[in-house]
This record gives C-alpha cells, structure tokens and sequence, in this order.
C-alpha cells in the first residue's frame, strides 16, 4: 500500500537547514519519505546549500532528488521550475506546497511591509505553483494530487500574534477545497494537510521570535503542555499524512483537510 513508484513529485520548501541528526524539517522530511515510497523528486528551494542536504540524504537511501533554485514568491521562478521538472521528466503526477514562514505581529503593530511578504510566501506561493502545474496534470491521463501544507493556526489561536501567518494559513484551506471542487471532474485531487504544535529545527527559531527571553526550553515546554497528548509531533507525522493523500489509496479524498495536531484543535484549548 501507498506506493508511489515512478511517480514525479514536484515540492517546494524541501530544504533541511540543519544536518539531519539535528531532525527533520517538514519539506525535507515529505521529500524523503515520498522518495522511501518510490517517488523521483524534482524540489524548488530558495536555498540550494539546504536543498542539497536533503538531496544528498536521499539519495543515500537510494532515491532520485533534482533541486533547483526557487523563489516561490516570483511567477517566472515558478515556471522555470515546472519548466525544468517538465523536461527532464515530461509529467507531474505530485505536487506539495510546503513553503511558509511566521512573524510575530497584530494588525495594529505588523508593518505593511512584513504583511505583504507573508501573504507572498505564504499564499501567493501556492497560487502561483498551482497556476503553472494544473494546466499539466489535467491535461495527463494520469491527472495528478496537489497536497498544501497549512497550520491549526488557520483553524484557531495557538497563543501567538502571528495574524498574518493565520490569515494565509486560513486562506489556504478555502484555496484548495474550492480548487479542488473546480478540478475534481477533471481527475486532479487537491488536499491540505494542517500539522498542529511540530517540533523541526525551525521550531528553535521560533523561540528567538516568541518565548520571553528567547528561554527555548520554557519555549518547548509550553508547546507540550498544549497538546492533550502531552508533547509536539514531528516532521514524519506530517510527512506520513502528506504520503496518503497522494497515494492511489487516496484516491476518492479530496477537497478535505488531514489535521495532525495531537488533539489541539479537538479540545477546549490549553493555549
């Protein structure tokens, strides 16, 4: 079950920053996993050094990774990327959005300039990659799965002010369930995944933005103590969502949301 074997991922924001024993990104971790499924994975990252991390980990484990320089905030970028995967590969069977960033901030505070730029990476990310990639899955026998990655910060507060990175979390959502109404009559299939409180090496950084003091232990704690299941996830729960929705297994689901939030979202909220 859920093999994927041959199939052409495109994803964006794949790139591990930290060497893989520091733990896994999300992006780095969905890309490794398709690939352990039998994925070829064709990424786009800002950052070709962290890009290479995860290529070089993958193909370790046996894998096909190509990566390319990406900005997923600029139309052309985006089509020099489908262009490249489309060349060397001649399909798109997959494609995941995972690129994101927070920034702290409430509408009165947050500067204009830094609630473009979320609305950019965030959002306009997805609609440009979506933009360039449906018109190549619809027009494949095969048609093809898009899976957006989101956050329970667009569901709920999680005890931050980070309204832009809520509203573009939130907008996704409602991005891809209409999107994927539009193309359901034409065998593509779109979905969100919506991971709540993980623990990545990015989550470290967070800390710097958010815990009082920078106090990263009292930081991670707090996180914890949130989930009724009394700890963060991980980039390998997300990235296990992310492997069915796109697997044949999946292939009557559509237009949902996969919530992998230990149980955040379900209860009363311990914020």
């Amino acid at each position: 079950m859920l093999r994927l074997d041959n199939k052409i991922a495109l994803i964006t924001g794949l790139g591990q920053t930290h060497p893989p024993e520091a733990g896994f990104g999300i992006g780095a971790a969905i890309a490794t996993k398709l690939s352990q499924q039998g994925a070829i994975i064709f990424g786009g990252n800002r950052s070709l050094p962290s890009a290479s991390r995860t290529k070089a980990h993958i193909e370790s484990l046996g894998g096909q990774c190509t990566i390319q320089e990406t900005d997923v905030t600029d139309s052309a970028s985006v089509k020099a990327l489908v262009d490249a995967c489309l060349a060397k590969h001649g399909r798109i069977d997959i494609l995941i959005n995972n690129v994101g960033k927070s920034e702290p901030g409430c509408p009165a505070t947050m500067t204009e300039e830094t609630w473009d730029s979320q609305v950019d990476l965030n959002l306009k990310s997805i609609y440009l990659t979506a933009h360039h990639v449906l018109p190549i899955m619809e027009s494949q026998a095969t048609g093809g799965a898009i899976v957006n990655i989101s956050s329970i910060a667009g569901m709920r507060y999680i005890g931050k002010p980070q309204i832009a990175y809520s509203a573009t979390k939130a907008a996704i959502m409602q991005f891809t369930k209409a999107t994927a109404v539009i193309y359901a009559p034409r065998n593509v299939r779109l979905n969100t995944v919506v991971p709540g409180l993980i623990y990545t090496p990015y989550t470290r950084e967070l800390a710097k933005r958010y815990a009082p003091g920078g106090d990263e232990g009292e930081y991670m704690r707090k996180r914890d103590e949130q989930v009724p299941m009394g700890r963060m996830g991980d980039a390998w729960d997300v990235a296990n969502a992310v492997v069915f929705l796109v697997s044949d297994e999946a292939r009557y689901v559509t237009g949902t949301e996969v919530v992998v939030d230990g149980g955040i979202t379900a209860s009363t909220g311990r914020v």
